[in-house]
């Protein structure tokens, strides 16, 4: 059986931002609109839903080991050659990081490499990578 796809919708308030950010900066390819109100796009496989919308941005921070993350705050876990490509891709396109491109909790069940940074209406994405997959749910 195929895994379940997840389903996004977040507010946006432009769309032309979220177009060029999603579209080019992450590189998620776009299928559908209503052009000047929403856009899909593919968020690897999954379906990422920009709406134009007032009330965009981050509404509250919780520490995570040492780090004011922002929530609610969404993105993906990616492998970690890919993710560390990722990071030198924002830092070259000039991305204003939230949390800078770190690994957490170092030497304890879920060590992680993580780099949180907002979209152009305040959305915060997280994008995560493990060395070893199994740590991702572990206790």
């Amino acid at each position: 059986m195929t895994a379940p796809l997840f389903h996004l919708a977040i507010p946006v308030n432009d769309i032309e931002a979220a177009r060029a950010f999603y579209g080019g900066t992450l590189g998620c390819p776009q299928g559908r609109e209503d052009p000047g109100h929403w856009i899909d796009f593919d968020f690897r496989g999954h379906q990422l839903v920009v709406h134009k919308a007032e009330g965009a941005g981050v509404r509250a921070r919780n520490a995570v080991d040492g780090d004011a993350v922002p929530v609610p705050h969404f993105g993906l876990v990616l492998g970690w050659a890919e993710w560390e490509a990722l990071a030198e891709r924002l830092r070259a396109a000039g991305t204003e990081f939230v949390i800078e491109p770190h690994v957490r909790f170092v030497g304890k069940p879920g060590e992680q490499a993580t780099m949180f940074f907002f979209d152009p209406a305040g959305n915060a994405l997280e994008f995560k990578a493990f060395r070893d997959l199994g740590q991702l749910f572990a206790v």
